[in-house]
């Protein structure tokens, strides 16, 4: 199973560095990684996807705690949250294909950040999924280059967890058309 791990740590040098022997040293994969400030100076947040059961996973919390610069370590995998992260698409756009790729780029809300003659570039930001499903639909043109942020994560203050209400929404509907 992912879980997506929030760690706050002291801003010094060799921190990710030592967060990431951990990881290597136990011969966990880090899926995604993202490294940002915080609105407190001199504190920053990493977010981190990474595969394991909850024993495990638990286990690698607790030995992120055993380090040096490490102020917290949140297990927000099954919390509500947004998630956000960031693809640039390069996507060969031949005359052809160009209307198809901007009418996809639309309904995604993605932005048109470079154009030539022969390929488009797209900006794409939203949660996981919304990023792979228009990359999944893009792999029917021919994709020159991806480059993607790590995810990115904060708790909702309001607790509310979106996707249990869309789940909801789904089901509701689906009562209403049968």
């Amino acid at each position: 199973m992912k879980h997506t791990l929030s760690v706050l740590v002291e801003d010094e040098s060799g921190v990710l560095s030592r967060i990431s022997g951990l990881f290597a040293r136990r011969g966990f994969n880090i899926d995604s990684l993202a490294v940002g400030s915080t609105e407190k100076e001199g504190i920053s947040r990493i977010t981190m996807s990474v595969r394991g059961d909850n024993r495990t996973i638990e286990q690698l919390v607790k030995q992120l705690y055993k380090l040096i610069n490490i102020l917290r370590v949140q297990n927000v995998t099954n919390v509500p949250c947004i998630e956000r992260e960031l693809m640039l698409i390069k996507v060969s756009a031949v005359s052809e294909s160009r209307f198809h790729i901007l009418e996809i780029a639309n309904i995604f809300r993605a932005k048109v950040v470079d154009i030539s003659k022969g390929a488009l570039t797209l900006e794409v930001t939203g949660d996981p999924g919304k990023i792979f499903a228009i990359q999944q639909i893009l792999n029917q043109y021919t994709i020159l280059q991806i480059a993607r942020t790590g995810k990115i994560t904060l708790v909702r203050e309001s607790n509310v967890n979106t996707e249990l209400l869309k789940k909801s929404l789904n089901h509701s509907n689906d009562t209403l058309y049968s």
